[in-house]
């Protein structure tokens, strides 16, 4: 510590004094938008750079003479200026044209090539290891959300939901274990048991760039072990900039229409120095899913002795489920940059994301199946359950609609400052706030079961395709009113993010360098505020099930096959128009055990400093080395219940820990198109807010005990990476890299004994420690050395491969588990495309396929559960009418993707959700001001 204090201290001593002479410079696209990552190189003083995210690059303690500037771009065009530091204006301006010389022709780019081109050139200009994905080159994929953009880079893989991607997982690392930054400032998560983002909540026309950190340098926040993601919102742009896009299709389950549109408007006022960028997004996508779910149990109570014997596996809970869902998503962005000159700028940036989630779903369940023994022995002969069947809707309201409606909203807002002195000393600040929230009124379950079990037949000889029926038809009034529930529920969260970032370009080893430091500040306060309500009916007008106003459905197209037949329900709009709030009507228990053990506050407080160097210390080689160190303070307050109903008290916890996180990152130009990276840094991830909440739900009938654990300590990871890339004229790269990453104490959850009570306890723990190390490989090329218009055709190919083993799991019987994969890893992932591109046509065929994965540890390797492996195909394609006006057409999901779970083995069937395909078709206008 001492030591690199002393270097960062006689680095800037020695340039604090150096001459005050500079050339800076800004490029930008023949569209005049800002090329971040083109190289910059100054000839005569041996000295090169790339431009930062705005296009600008500078040069300080330069001599009274006239320089040469090489200036390239992937992609585009290289040029040459000449520049004297000593003129009154100092400022280059360069517009690059985009095209690459083969031979005795140039090659032109079309618009989706400029976008990968844009990503590419800033990917190679990063000093650590990450991947870049520009907005036009998200466009060439049909993907509405940025969690569908996402899982096409590299190592990434994500979990779905309804058929959207929404969470991510870096490199086989679970989405808790990233973080997720909207222009270098953490949001916060919708969700209240965890710190996931929900990428599908923002639409991916309103983000410039993602970048995905795969290496983080000391001034990035720490908690990515796997990964740091960062979405960088639209600058204003340097003219008048419009784009539109309206749009609409068809989705195949739902068999109902859905409509996208979008609006971009951006131009600069007062002289350019004021600049203004405001983006809308909206998107109505009706949908659903077929679904069928198992629960297995190896185990069953013997008729002799009454103890549990181990049995053949068989199935102990069937269910049959039907979706129908509509998901609403706006989404409002402004971005403002004032110029005060070429060395003082202020941003204000806001962006609010809103998602209607409305859903009805509607339940066959089969539960408590038990064998049935022969008599006085052990052998089965059969198997016997109850017969339930749920409906969920929501109240009949303007809002609601009788649907489950979950609204949740993120919404943005940060002031920024850029500020050069000197040529050579630079400041940055950042104050923003951030919220994010989930809300559920009057969210409706209405369950009826039967009295009685009955026999069943019990099919499980495809054990993919697992089918439980009632031997003999069961009469719906034999389906007893069990319960009618009310609950609302309600989650926030509220950042606040406080950073200043100084830098000072040093000239050491006769190359640039520049020293940085800084600290930031970060509160989160977290809650949520649920109530459950029971509701009884005074009279005895619904009885059972044949009582109410049904709804049967039955599918012949049913997804998973014809064979599961839902059957008749209680209708949403029944359950809706409920006039529960009538005490004439329906006497209401309010019901503790559903909602306060879940209600928690949360507190967490985050004070972090960084010191950092960047030096080349040649043409070739550069480096990065630096220390963060990270304080972490918490507060928790939980409820503690004892036998579901009475709340004995509520508990605080509260903990404190430092963590110092060291790392260097090491950069080597073979070319200049052939990099070598070496890095290693370290990084945590602080366990799930409600994991900390110490709560304790004590359930006598069964046994059992849920608790959190304010003691949970931060899983550690120290990480080594290496990639080597080669990046192609025309547009285009290839590279492969090593990873390893050594993680200790991460969380499980346990499935213990409480030695008090001598009941199952279930808790978060942390485990021992976990190895995970894999590799992976990218290609990305256009087939320009075809002739003709075979020039058009690329490929877009990308593997990684992980492996992991964990270790420190205890089963239910306190024992070590052994040959365990970390939980979220998946040994495979690939993605791969094939396009064609002219100056007017457009098109992609694409594939991603991710291997299966532990998702969930159980108290065994028989209760453990997959997540099963996943293959997409979609299409899109696109035709320039004019310069400005594009149709375009999207298909996903062509293979019919379910998403499934299995437990223990691949062909035991847990989950089984089928969503079809869809189809878009739209038309886009962009306009620039040349």
């Amino acid at each position: 510590m001492r030591n690199i204090a002393i270097l960062f201290m006689t680095l800037f001593a020695q340039n604090l004094f150096g001459q005050n002479l500079s050339i800076e410079g800004k490029i930008v696209d023949e569209n005049n938008l800002n090329l971040a990552g083109a190289a910059v190189y100054l000839n005569e003083a041996e000295l090169g750079t790339y431009t930062d995210e705005s296009g600008h690059f500078s040069f300080n303690n330069l001599e009274n003479k006239t320089y040469h500037l090489d200036i390239s771009f992937i992609g585009y065009q290289s040029i040459e200026v000449s520049k004297n530091p000593s003129q009154d204006n100092n400022m280059i301006e360069v517009s690059l044209q985009p095209g690459v010389i083969m031979g005795q022709e140039i090659l032109i780019l079309g618009d989706r090539l400029k976008g990968q081109s844009k990503a590419l050139n800033q990917q190679r200009s990063n000093m650590n290891i990450s991947n870049i994905v520009a907005s036009d080159q998200i466009g060439r994929f049909p993907d509405a959300n940025i969690g569908d953009a996402m899982k096409r880079i590299p190592g990434i893989t994500m979990q779905g939901d309804q058929g959207e991607a929404r969470n991510i997982i870096v490199r086989g690392l679970a989405p808790h274990l990233n973080s997720v930054t909207i222009n270098g400032d953490r949001i916060p998560s919708a969700e209240a048991e965890n710190r996931n983002i929900q990428m599908d909540l923002i639409p991916s026309d309103m983000i410039q760039t993602i970048e995905v950190n795969k290496s983080v340098t000391p001034n990035l926040d720490a908690d990515a072990i796997g990964g740091s993601v960062n979405l960088t919102t639209r600058p204003a742009p340097n003219d008048t900039r419009i784009s539109a896009t309206l749009a609409s299709g068809y989705n195949f389950l739902s068999e109902k229409p859905n409509l996208t549109g979008g609006l971009i408007y951006g131009t600069r006022l007062a002289k350019d120095k004021l600049g203004i960028i405001l983006s809308t997004s909206y998107n109505d996508n009706k949908f659903g899913s077929d679904n069928v779910e198992a629960e297995w149990e190896n185990e069953a109570e013997s008729p002799l002795t009454g103890d549990d014997i181990e049995v053949s596996p068989y199935i102990n809970n069937f269910q049959i489920r039907q979706y129908e869902v509509q998901r609403i998503r706006r989404s409002f962005s402004a971005n403002l940059d004032y110029k005060f000159n070429n060395d003082h700028s202020i941003f204000v940036r806001g962006m609010y994301n809103w998602r209607d989630d409305r859903e009805n779903r509607y339940v066959n369940e089969i539960d408590d199946i038990e064998p049935v023994f022969q008599d006085d022995t052990e052998n089965i002969v059969g198997y016997e359950g109850i017969g339930i069947r749920e409906s969920k809707a929501g109240i009949d309201s303007d809002r609601n609609r009788n649907t489950r409606l979950e609204d949740q909203r993120v919404r943005y807002m940060a002031i920024e400052g850029q500020h050069q002195f000197n040529n050579a000393f630079s400041a940055n600040w950042v104050l923003s706030l951030a919220n994010a929230s989930e809300e559920r009124l009057n969210e409706r379950y209405i369950v009826f079961e039967t009295e009685d079990a009955f026999a069943l037949n019990h099919n499980i000889s495809n054990a993919k395709f697992p089918l439980i029926t009632a031997s003999e038809p069961i009469d719906l009034a034999t389906y007893e009113l069990d319960e009618i529930t009310d609950e609302s529920q309600f989650t926030e969260e509220n950042d606040f993010n406080a950073r200043v970032d100084f830098g000072h370009k040093i000239h050491l080893f006769d190359h640039l360098g520049e020293v940085k430091w800084g600290v930031k500040y970060r509160n989160k306060d977290k809650s949520r505020d649920n109530t459950f309500d029971e509701y009884s009916p005074v009279n005895d007008n619904i009885e059972n099930l044949s009582m109410t106003e049904l709804i049967n459905k039955t599918k012949s197209n049913f997804l998973p096959g014809s064979k599961y037949q839902a059957g008749d329900f209680a209708s949403a709009e029944y359950l809706g128009k409920m006039d529960l709030f009538n005490s004439s009507l329906f006497e209401k228990e309010s019901k503790p055990d559903e909602y306060l053990p879940g209600n928690f506050e949360a507190s967490e407080d985050v004070l972090a400093a960084y010191a950092m160097v960047e030096q080349k210390f040649s043409d070739k080689f550069s480096t990065t080395l630096g220390l963060r160190m990270e304080h972490t303070q918490l507060e928790y307050l939980g409820n503690e219940l004892a036998d579901s109903e009475e709340l004995i008290k509520q508990n605080r916890g509260e903990s404190s820990y430092t963590n110092f996180l060291p790392g260097i990152h090491l950069k080597y130009d073979l070319t200049h198109y052939s990099i070598l990276r070496l890095s290693w840094s370290n990084t945590l991830a602080r366990p799930n807010y409600y994991d900390l909440v110490p709560y304790r739900d004590v359930i006598a009938e069964d046994e059992e005990i849920f608790a959190g654990n304010p003691n949970l300590e931060p899983t550690q990871s120290s990480n080594i990476d290496l990639m080597a890339e080669h990046y192609f004229n025309t547009v285009g790269i290839v590279s492969g890299g090593f990873f390893y990453k050594k993680i200790d104490k991460f969380i499980y959850l346990l499935e213990g004994e409480d030695q008090a009570t001598g009941y199952d306890l279930f808790q978060p723990q942390n485990g021992a420690n976990a190895n995970l190390y894999g590799f992976e490989v990218a290609f990305q090329k256009q087939l320009d050395f075809l002739p003709n218009n075979l020039k058009g055709l690329g490929i877009y190919l990308n593997y990684t491969y992980i492996g992991s083993k964990a270790e420190g799991v205890r089963n239910e019987d306190g024992e070590l588990r052994e040959d365990i994969s970390l939980p979220g890893a998946s040994p495979q992932m690939f993605n791969a495309s094939l396009s064609y591109e002219l100056k007017k046509w457009v098109a992609r065929l694409s594939l991603n396929f991710s291997d299966a994965y532990i998702d969930e540890l159980g108290d065994s390797d028989f209760y453990d559960r997959y997540y099963g492996k996943q293959f997409f195909l979609d299409f899109n394609a696109s035709y320039a009418i004019t310069d400005n006006w594009r149709v375009f057409v999207e298909a996903n999901n062509l293979t019919n993707q379910p998403l499934r779970y299995y437990q223990g083995v691949s062909q035991r069937t847990m989950q089984m959700e089928y969503y079809n395909s869809r189809i878009n078709i739209g038309i886009k206008y962009d306009f620039f001001k040349k």
